[in-house]
Protein backbone atom coordinates (compact mmCIF):
# COMPACT_ATOMS: atom_id res chain seq x y z
CA UNK A 1 0.00 0.00 0.00
CA UNK A 2 0.98 3.82 0.17
CA UNK A 3 1.98 5.71 2.44
CA UNK A 4 -1.09 7.31 2.77
CA UNK A 5 -3.08 4.04 3.42
CA UNK A 6 -0.05 3.26 5.65
CA UNK A 7 -0.95 6.10 7.82
CA UNK A 8 -5.02 5.77 8.26
CA UNK A 9 -4.55 1.84 8.88
CA UNK A 10 -2.31 3.22 11.55
CA UNK A 11 -4.43 5.79 13.06
CA UNK A 12 -7.29 2.78 12.65
CA UNK A 13 -5.35 0.50 14.80
CA UNK A 14 -4.34 3.17 17.53
CA UNK A 15 -8.00 3.87 17.86
CA UNK A 16 -8.66 -0.10 18.42
CA UNK A 17 -5.91 -0.18 20.72
CA UNK A 18 -6.91 2.74 22.97
CA UNK A 19 -10.67 1.86 22.78
CA UNK A 20 -12.36 0.55 26.24
CA UNK A 21 -15.75 -1.05 27.60
CA UNK A 22 -17.94 0.93 29.99
CA UNK A 23 -16.26 -0.80 32.55
CA UNK A 24 -12.59 0.71 31.24
CA UNK A 25 -11.24 -2.58 30.41
CA UNK A 26 -9.26 -2.55 26.53
CA UNK A 27 -11.64 -3.34 23.95
CA UNK A 28 -7.90 -5.66 22.52
CA UNK A 29 -6.28 -6.88 25.75
CA UNK A 30 -2.59 -5.46 25.46
CA UNK A 31 -1.24 -8.60 25.23
CA UNK A 32 -2.95 -8.88 22.18
CA UNK A 33 -2.36 -5.56 20.87
CA UNK A 34 0.25 -6.27 18.39
CA UNK A 35 3.13 -3.65 17.69
CA UNK A 36 2.77 -2.41 13.94
CA UNK A 37 5.91 -3.24 11.83
CA UNK A 38 6.05 -1.03 8.66
CA UNK A 39 8.60 -2.00 6.07
CA UNK A 40 9.73 0.13 2.95
CA UNK A 41 12.02 1.61 0.76
CA UNK A 42 14.18 4.52 2.81
CA UNK A 43 12.68 7.96 2.49
CA UNK A 44 8.93 7.61 1.98
CA UNK A 45 8.03 9.09 4.88
CA UNK A 46 7.71 6.86 7.44
CA UNK A 47 8.75 8.78 10.38
CA UNK A 48 6.90 11.56 9.23
CA UNK A 49 3.27 10.20 9.21
CA UNK A 50 3.68 9.05 12.83
CA UNK A 51 4.47 12.78 13.71
CA UNK A 52 0.99 13.34 11.74
CA UNK A 53 -0.91 10.42 13.86
CA UNK A 54 0.22 11.97 17.12
CA UNK A 55 -0.26 15.04 15.99
CA UNK A 56 -4.01 14.34 14.67
CA UNK A 57 -5.09 11.81 17.29
CA UNK A 58 -3.50 14.39 20.54
CA UNK A 59 -1.59 11.53 21.85
CA UNK A 60 2.07 11.56 22.31
CA UNK A 61 5.23 10.82 20.50
CA UNK A 62 8.55 8.61 21.56
CA UNK A 63 10.86 8.29 18.67
CA UNK A 64 14.12 7.01 18.50
CA UNK A 65 16.60 5.44 15.62
CA UNK A 66 17.10 2.08 17.16
CA UNK A 67 20.67 1.78 15.12
CA UNK A 68 22.07 4.48 17.23
CA UNK A 69 21.82 2.38 20.57
CA UNK A 70 23.59 -0.32 22.18
CA UNK A 71 22.15 -2.69 24.54
CA UNK A 72 23.08 -0.91 27.45
CA UNK A 73 21.36 2.42 26.65
CA UNK A 74 18.26 0.52 25.22
CA UNK A 75 18.16 -2.20 27.93
CA UNK A 76 19.35 -0.43 30.94
CA UNK A 77 22.61 -1.22 33.18
CA UNK A 78 22.60 -4.40 35.60
CA UNK A 79 22.76 -3.82 39.14
CA UNK A 80 22.80 -6.55 42.08
CA UNK A 81 19.75 -6.68 44.30
CA UNK A 82 18.92 -8.88 47.14
CA UNK A 83 15.74 -11.05 47.84
CA UNK A 84 14.58 -13.65 49.84
CA UNK A 85 13.32 -16.74 48.80
CA UNK A 86 12.01 -19.57 51.19
CA UNK A 87 13.74 -17.87 53.78
CA UNK A 88 16.81 -17.70 51.86
CA UNK A 89 18.49 -14.74 50.64
CA UNK A 90 19.99 -14.57 46.65
CA UNK A 91 22.02 -12.33 44.79
CA UNK A 92 19.40 -11.02 41.73
CA UNK A 93 20.16 -9.24 38.46
CA UNK A 94 18.31 -6.50 38.02
CA UNK A 95 18.10 -2.89 35.58
CA UNK A 96 18.04 0.00 35.53
CA UNK A 97 15.10 1.61 33.46
CA UNK A 98 16.09 1.75 29.64
CA UNK A 99 16.61 4.99 28.60
CA UNK A 100 13.85 4.42 25.41
CA UNK A 101 11.41 3.48 28.47
CA UNK A 102 12.40 6.53 30.13
CA UNK A 103 11.47 9.15 27.35
CA UNK A 104 8.16 7.69 27.66
CA UNK A 105 7.54 8.44 30.95
CA UNK A 106 8.76 11.38 30.59
CA UNK A 107 6.86 12.85 28.11
CA UNK A 108 4.14 11.63 30.14
CA UNK A 109 5.29 13.58 33.08
CA UNK A 110 6.00 16.86 31.35
CA UNK A 111 2.83 16.49 28.62
CA UNK A 112 0.38 14.55 30.85
CA UNK A 113 -0.66 12.60 27.83
CA UNK A 114 -1.04 8.96 29.41
CA UNK A 115 -1.51 7.21 25.66
CA UNK A 116 0.64 7.38 22.82
CA UNK A 117 3.35 6.20 20.23
CA UNK A 118 6.60 4.48 20.65
CA UNK A 119 8.39 4.86 17.66
CA UNK A 120 11.61 2.46 16.37
CA UNK A 121 13.25 3.20 13.10
CA UNK A 122 15.37 0.95 11.89
CA UNK A 123 14.13 -1.82 14.19
CA UNK A 124 15.80 -4.55 11.51
CA UNK A 125 19.21 -2.90 11.64
CA UNK A 126 20.17 -3.43 15.03
CA UNK A 127 23.37 -4.64 16.25
CA UNK A 128 24.02 -8.28 17.27
CA UNK A 129 23.81 -8.02 21.20
CA UNK A 130 20.97 -5.66 20.72
CA UNK A 131 18.93 -7.88 18.58
CA UNK A 132 17.73 -10.90 21.33
CA UNK A 133 16.78 -7.38 23.80
CA UNK A 134 14.43 -5.93 20.60
CA UNK A 135 12.98 -9.28 19.39
CA UNK A 136 12.28 -9.29 23.60
CA UNK A 137 10.40 -6.13 22.82
CA UNK A 138 8.39 -6.78 20.05
CA UNK A 139 7.14 -9.96 21.79
CA UNK A 140 7.07 -9.13 25.35
CA UNK A 141 7.10 -5.37 25.40
CA UNK A 142 9.40 -5.64 27.96
CA UNK A 143 13.04 -4.00 27.88
CA UNK A 144 14.89 -6.29 30.99
CA UNK A 145 12.21 -6.37 33.82
CA UNK A 146 11.04 -3.21 32.94
CA UNK A 147 7.76 -2.68 30.79
CA UNK A 148 6.15 -0.15 28.28
CA UNK A 149 3.09 1.52 30.21
CA UNK A 150 -0.45 0.83 28.92
CA UNK A 151 -1.84 3.04 26.34
CA UNK A 152 1.31 3.01 24.42
CA UNK A 153 1.53 1.90 20.72
CA UNK A 154 4.75 0.07 19.42
CA UNK A 155 5.40 1.17 15.51
CA UNK A 156 8.53 -0.17 14.47
CA UNK A 157 10.07 0.70 10.82
CA UNK A 158 12.40 -1.12 8.71
CA UNK A 159 13.99 -1.01 5.11
CA UNK A 160 13.78 -4.14 2.79
CA UNK A 161 17.62 -6.00 2.55
CA UNK A 162 17.86 -4.62 -0.85
CA UNK A 163 17.92 -1.39 0.46
CA UNK A 164 20.06 -1.61 3.28
CA UNK A 165 22.92 -4.34 4.00
CA UNK A 166 22.69 -4.43 7.45
CA UNK A 167 19.37 -5.73 7.89
CA UNK A 168 17.97 -8.88 10.10
CA UNK A 169 15.81 -11.12 8.95
CA UNK A 170 12.92 -11.33 11.46
CA UNK A 171 12.09 -14.96 12.28
CA UNK A 172 8.53 -16.53 12.42
CA UNK A 173 8.14 -16.20 16.18
CA UNK A 174 9.02 -12.34 15.78
CA UNK A 175 6.46 -12.08 12.95
CA UNK A 176 3.44 -14.17 13.91
CA UNK A 177 3.37 -11.29 16.79
CA UNK A 178 3.69 -7.59 14.64
CA UNK A 179 0.80 -6.55 12.32
CA UNK A 180 3.03 -5.68 9.27
CA UNK A 181 2.69 -2.97 6.27
CA UNK A 182 4.18 -2.92 3.56
CA UNK A 183 4.55 0.26 1.47
CA UNK A 184 6.01 1.41 -1.75
CA UNK A 185 6.66 4.76 -2.98
CA UNK A 186 3.69 6.47 -4.83
CA UNK A 187 4.31 9.54 -6.47
CA UNK A 188 0.28 10.87 -6.68
CA UNK A 189 -0.24 10.81 -2.66
CA UNK A 190 3.29 12.30 -2.08
CA UNK A 191 2.48 15.23 -5.27
CA UNK A 192 -1.09 15.61 -2.58
CA UNK A 193 1.23 16.11 0.01
CA UNK A 194 4.16 18.52 -1.65
CA UNK A 195 1.20 20.96 -2.81
CA UNK A 196 -0.55 21.15 0.80
CA UNK A 197 3.03 21.47 2.56
CA UNK A 198 3.95 24.48 -0.36
CA UNK A 199 7.24 22.48 -1.57
CA UNK A 200 9.17 24.20 -4.54
CA UNK A 201 7.34 24.62 -7.48
CA UNK A 202 10.02 23.22 -9.71
CA UNK A 203 10.17 20.36 -8.09
CA UNK A 204 6.49 19.82 -8.16
CA UNK A 205 6.33 20.40 -12.03
CA UNK A 206 9.20 18.68 -12.87
CA UNK A 207 8.58 15.32 -11.29
CA UNK A 208 4.87 15.82 -12.80
CA UNK A 209 6.67 15.43 -16.44
CA UNK A 210 8.91 13.39 -14.93
CA UNK A 211 7.08 11.19 -12.60
CA UNK A 212 9.74 8.21 -13.22
CA UNK A 213 12.86 10.12 -11.70
CA UNK A 214 10.53 10.64 -8.54
CA UNK A 215 12.14 7.19 -6.84
CA UNK A 216 15.23 5.50 -8.14
CA UNK A 217 17.36 3.46 -6.64
CA UNK A 218 20.21 2.12 -9.21
CA UNK A 219 23.54 -0.07 -8.16
CA UNK A 220 26.77 1.47 -10.81
CA UNK A 221 30.36 0.55 -10.60
CA UNK A 222 30.47 3.75 -8.43
CA UNK A 223 28.41 2.48 -5.66
CA UNK A 224 24.48 2.91 -4.84
CA UNK A 225 23.15 6.07 -6.85
CA UNK A 226 19.33 7.03 -5.75
CA UNK A 227 16.84 9.78 -5.80
CA UNK A 228 14.17 9.66 -3.24
CA UNK A 229 10.88 11.56 -1.86
CA UNK A 230 13.30 12.96 1.30
CA UNK A 231 15.67 13.87 -1.01
CA UNK A 232 13.35 16.34 -3.00
CA UNK A 233 11.16 17.36 -0.17
CA UNK A 234 14.78 18.64 1.85
CA UNK A 235 16.56 19.87 -1.99
CA UNK A 236 12.62 21.65 -1.96
CA UNK A 237 12.76 23.54 1.34
CA UNK A 238 16.68 24.65 0.11
CA UNK A 239 15.69 26.09 -3.07
CA UNK A 240 13.25 27.62 -0.87
CA UNK A 241 15.99 29.33 1.47
CA UNK A 242 18.70 29.87 -1.41
CA UNK A 243 16.04 31.91 -3.39
CA UNK A 244 15.04 33.85 -0.09
CA UNK A 245 18.65 34.66 -0.05
CA UNK A 246 19.21 35.63 -3.44
CA UNK A 247 21.74 32.45 -4.18
CA UNK A 248 21.65 29.76 -7.00
CA UNK A 249 21.34 26.28 -6.52
CA UNK A 250 23.72 24.34 -9.39
CA UNK A 251 24.48 20.89 -10.47
CA UNK A 252 26.18 20.36 -7.38
CA UNK A 253 24.06 21.72 -5.14
CA UNK A 254 21.42 19.46 -6.74
CA UNK A 255 23.43 16.70 -6.43
CA UNK A 256 24.36 16.48 -3.03
CA UNK A 257 20.58 15.98 -2.40
CA UNK A 258 19.71 14.13 -5.58
CA UNK A 259 22.69 11.41 -5.56
CA UNK A 260 21.63 9.62 -8.73
CA UNK A 261 23.67 11.58 -11.15
CA UNK A 262 21.47 11.91 -14.53
CA UNK A 263 18.85 12.81 -12.72
CA UNK A 264 20.43 15.62 -10.67
CA UNK A 265 21.72 17.02 -13.80
CA UNK A 266 18.36 16.56 -15.65
CA UNK A 267 16.81 18.63 -12.57
CA UNK A 268 19.21 20.92 -12.69
CA UNK A 269 18.67 21.95 -16.28
CA UNK A 270 15.52 22.11 -15.63
CA UNK A 271 15.63 24.73 -13.12
CA UNK A 272 17.33 27.26 -15.12
CA UNK A 273 14.47 27.23 -17.31
CA UNK A 274 12.26 27.20 -14.75
CA UNK A 275 13.77 30.37 -13.49
CA UNK A 276 13.75 31.70 -16.92
CA UNK A 277 9.93 30.96 -17.75
CA UNK A 278 9.45 33.17 -14.32
CA UNK A 279 11.17 36.56 -15.84
CA UNK A 280 9.88 35.63 -19.77
CA UNK A 281 6.49 35.19 -18.60
CA UNK A 282 5.99 37.98 -16.03
CA UNK A 283 4.61 35.42 -13.77
CA UNK A 284 4.40 38.14 -10.76
CA UNK A 285 2.11 40.49 -12.69
CA UNK A 286 -0.18 37.90 -13.95
CA UNK A 287 -0.75 36.67 -10.41
CA UNK A 288 -1.72 40.54 -10.07
CA UNK A 289 -4.17 40.64 -12.25
CA UNK A 290 -1.94 42.33 -14.79
CA UNK A 291 -0.57 40.73 -18.07
CA UNK A 292 0.56 41.87 -21.65
CA UNK A 293 -0.75 40.55 -25.05
CA UNK A 294 2.99 39.30 -26.24
CA UNK A 295 3.05 37.19 -23.25
CA UNK A 296 0.06 35.47 -23.89
CA UNK A 297 0.54 35.07 -27.53
CA UNK A 298 4.39 33.64 -26.37
CA UNK A 299 2.84 31.48 -23.77
CA UNK A 300 -0.12 29.99 -26.22
CA UNK A 301 2.41 29.17 -29.00
CA UNK A 302 5.24 27.73 -26.44
CA UNK A 303 5.78 23.89 -26.41
CA UNK A 304 3.98 21.83 -23.62
CA UNK A 305 6.50 21.16 -21.34
CA UNK A 306 7.08 25.03 -21.33
CA UNK A 307 2.94 25.46 -20.72
CA UNK A 308 3.69 23.04 -17.86
CA UNK A 309 6.36 24.71 -16.94
CA UNK A 310 4.41 27.93 -16.46
CA UNK A 311 1.48 26.31 -14.80
CA UNK A 312 3.86 24.84 -12.27
CA UNK A 313 4.91 28.29 -11.38
CA UNK A 314 1.48 30.02 -11.07
CA UNK A 315 0.31 26.98 -8.75
CA UNK A 316 3.27 27.15 -6.43
CA UNK A 317 2.58 30.67 -5.79
CA UNK A 318 -1.12 30.53 -5.63
CA UNK A 319 -0.31 27.40 -3.05
CA UNK A 320 1.77 29.55 -1.10
CA UNK A 321 -0.48 32.05 -0.80
CA UNK A 322 -3.17 30.54 0.05
CA UNK A 323 -0.97 28.25 2.52
CA UNK A 324 -0.12 31.61 4.54
CA UNK A 325 -3.67 32.89 3.80
CA UNK A 326 -5.06 29.40 6.01
CA UNK A 327 -2.15 30.00 8.88
CA UNK A 328 -2.68 33.26 9.47
CA UNK A 329 -6.75 32.16 9.74
CA UNK A 330 -5.42 29.64 11.78
CA UNK A 331 -3.34 31.71 14.35
CA UNK A 332 -6.43 34.42 14.37
CA UNK A 333 -8.67 31.68 15.36
CA UNK A 334 -6.39 30.07 18.53
CA UNK A 335 -6.20 34.07 19.20
CA UNK A 336 -9.74 34.28 19.62
CA UNK A 337 -10.07 31.31 21.79
CA UNK A 338 -7.26 32.08 24.15
CA UNK A 339 -9.31 35.97 24.14
CA UNK A 340 -12.68 34.38 24.63
CA UNK A 341 -11.12 32.46 27.51
CA UNK A 342 -9.41 35.09 29.47
CA UNK A 343 -12.67 37.19 29.08
CA UNK A 344 -14.67 34.37 30.49
CA UNK A 345 -12.39 33.90 33.56
CA UNK A 346 -12.72 37.72 34.27
CA UNK A 347 -16.17 37.49 34.04
CA UNK A 348 -16.79 34.85 36.16
CA UNK A 349 -14.56 36.74 38.52
CA UNK A 350 -11.57 33.74 38.83
CA UNK A 351 -8.35 34.69 38.16
CA UNK A 352 -6.64 33.38 34.91
CA UNK A 353 -4.41 30.89 35.08
CA UNK A 354 -2.37 32.78 32.49
CA UNK A 355 -1.78 35.81 31.52
CA UNK A 356 -2.93 36.90 27.93
CA UNK A 357 0.34 37.02 26.98
CA UNK A 358 0.63 33.08 27.77
CA UNK A 359 -2.23 32.08 26.44
CA UNK A 360 -1.49 33.74 23.19
CA UNK A 361 1.96 32.27 23.38
CA UNK A 362 0.58 28.85 23.76
CA UNK A 363 -2.03 29.53 20.89
CA UNK A 364 1.00 29.82 18.88
CA UNK A 365 3.09 26.74 19.53
CA UNK A 366 -0.19 24.57 19.08
CA UNK A 367 0.38 26.18 15.40
CA UNK A 368 3.80 25.47 15.40
CA UNK A 369 3.21 21.87 16.27
CA UNK A 370 0.89 20.86 13.93
CA UNK A 371 2.72 22.73 11.40
CA UNK A 372 5.87 20.69 11.60
CA UNK A 373 4.92 17.44 10.67
CA UNK A 374 3.04 19.31 7.78
CA UNK A 375 -0.65 19.15 8.34
CA UNK A 376 -0.59 23.06 7.44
Amino acid sequence: MNIKQAKQEITNTLKAYLAKDPLGNYLIPPVRQRPVLLMGPPGVGKTQIMEQIAVETGVGLVAYTITHHTRQSAVGLPFIEKRTYGGQEYSVTEYTMSEILASVYSLMEKTGLREGILFLDEINCVSETLAPMMLQFLQCKTFGNQRLPEGWLIAAAGNPPEYNRSVRDFDVVTLDRVKRIDVEEDFAVWKEYARAKGLHGAVVSYLDIKKENFYRVETAAEGVRFATARGWEDLSELLAAYEALGLKAGREVVGQYIQLPRIARDFANYLELYHKYRDIYHVDEILKGTWRPVTVRELRAAPFDEKLSVMGLLLSRLSSAARDTRRQDALCQRLHAALTEFKEALAAGERPTETLEALALRRREDLKRARDPGLT
